[in-house]
């Protein structure tokens, strides 16, 4: 199941530094907004999955929806990796290609309530821990293996009677789906169906062929505290959301305000994302004997605290702009503005002049009217906020797994996981798109800003439902909480 994690985790992360500038290569038709239904698409697909996936765990053998989402998986990367064929229309391929990705994705519902099944509330905390350590591995070597496939570089190495290109694009998924294939193996040789109950006795798993799907033993009597999983949904779905925006809108920003190339975005934005799924790891480690002291509900407070910041720091503030590009203002495409939006002179404007054999255009779009009158984000804001999500985002995620498998208690879990996927997944969808619009036509000012509002907003809502936020067993008197 950890394995499976890390998979699911490797196959987002392992193209999310490069699509945008695959995309640009493939398809000049596409801007900076269908980036934001691209990184989306993934999201999608898992939305629409988990809830289905997480259904079929709760009545069959978990190994039937662990093998068909996975195989979805790899041949949706073999799809990926032949976008560039057709002729036109080559975004909706790719758009395609990465929603069946994360339609297969889908299997984190099924892997979370395994492991809220099979561990008791002594445990859950220390397994979520690790299974959230497992998904921020694959976010680390996705980035890394991504790094070292630019080796290979954009041209790469092509087979032109089957129309297959090997190259710093197409590898990452091509080891993605060979990944995967490995993970269908292990998976009908070493996964066994196991399950306990609150306080670690084991019990018949209505998961195994053969046996019937029983009534319930009197631990899972009682109701579930619906309030606290909508709030917790509510919650995921927020930190899911700023998580996403940050990933989307990394490549781009960085290119805008640091006038990389592609290639140069690609590469150093996979060197930082390697470092934040590093210090991820370390975070989760250090979590899992917190919490003992602590409890979930003042780590998840502390870690929403710490976004916040992290976002906060990431506005503009100074008065240096961001270097604009040469090629479009010799093209006489200048956006019209007037004079209230000229907050500095045109002659102060800083220009990128670009060897004559340069092809790629560098800097802040003139396209972009607010490259006109935003300063630029330097470069040690972008590196501290890089840190403090690094921090608060792991803690807040394992947090909120841990909280939900609580409150939900001894009953199978499979739909109510799939829903807190969905959830996540829609923060995928929304973040992303929302943000790369906001970006795109009105800056970095009013996108950050936003999600700044967002934050707060689940700090309260996380302050309304604080005493709610307990485990089943412990509501109806079954156990006595740890902590208070």
């Amino acid at each position: 199941m950890y394995l499976t994690m890390f998979l699911s985790s490797v196959g987002f992360s392992i193209v999310i530094m490069s699509v945008w500038p695959y995309l640009q290569k493939i398809d000049p038709t596409a801007d900076a907004s269908f980036l934001g239904w691209i990184i989306a698409s993934y999201s999608i697909g898992q939305m629409a999955a988990s809830p289905l996936f997480g259904l079929w765990s709760n009545y069959r053998p978990r190994r039937e929806p662990l093998v068909v989402s996975t195989a979805i998986s790899v041949a949706a990367n073999c799809l990926y990796a032949y976008v560039h064929v057709p002729h036109s229309h080559n975004k909706y391929y790719m758009l395609t290609a990465r929603a069946l990705v994360g339609f297969g994705a889908g299997n984190v519902a099924v892997v979370r309530s395994y492991i809220a099944g099979a561990t008791s509330l002594t445990e859950r905390t220390s397994a979520m821990a690790n299974t959230s350590a497992c998904q921020a591995v694959g976010f680390i070597l996705g980035p890394v293996f991504q790094t070292c496939f630019t080796l290979i570089g954009e041209e790469g190495i092509t087979w032109k009677s089957i129309h297959f290109q090997l190259n710093m694009y197409t590898a990452p998924v091509l080891f993605g789906a060979l990944l995967g294939i490995i993970n269908i193996i292990l998976i009908f040789a070493i996964f066994r169906e196991h399950r306990v109950d609150d306080m670690g006795r084991q019990r018949n798993s209505i998961n195994c062929e053969g046996e019937e799907s029983g009534v319930l033993d009197q631990d899972a009597e009682g109701n579930i505290d619906h309030v606290a999983v909508v709030a917790v949904n509510f919650l995921f779905f927020v930190i899911l959301f700023v998580f996403a925006v940050f990933e989307t809108i990394a490549t781009p920003l960085t290119m805008d305000m640091y006038s990389w190339t592609r290639e140069k975005a690609v590469f150093y934005n996979g060197i930082i994302l390697s470092a934040i799924g590093v210090e991820s790891v370390i975070v989760f480690m250090v979590v899992k004997t917190l919490s003992k002291k602590t409890g979930e509900r003042a780590i998840l407070h502390g870690g929403l605290l710490i976004v916040l910041i992290g976002f906060f720091i990431l506005l503009p503030w100074g008065k240096k702009l961001p270097n604009i590009q040469w090629q479009v203002i010799k093209n006489n495409s200048i956006p019209q503005t007037t004079p209230s939006e000229m907050v500095m002179p045109f002659w102060n404007l800083q220009v990128i002049r670009l060897p004559s054999n340069h092809s790629e255009p560098a800097g802040c779009p003139i396209t972009q009217s607010w490259c006109l009158n935003t300063p630029m984000i330097y470069l040690a804001q972008y590196i501290s906020s890089d840190i403090l999500i690094g921090l608060g985002y792991p803690v807040c995620n394992v947090m909120s797994y841990t909280l939900y498998s609580k409150i939900l208690g001894p009953k199978p879990q499979g739909v109510y996981m799939g829903w807190l996927t969905a959830s996540g997944s829609g923060a995928r969808i929304l973040g992303p798109v929302f943000v790369s619009q906001i970006y795109t036509h009105l800056g970095p000012r009013w996108a950050f800003s936003l999600i700044c509002g967002v934050v707060v907003v689940s700090l309260l809502v996380l302050e309304i439902v604080y005493k709610r936020l307990i485990a089943f067993s412990v509501r109806y008197g079954r156990m006595q909480e740890e902590r208070s």
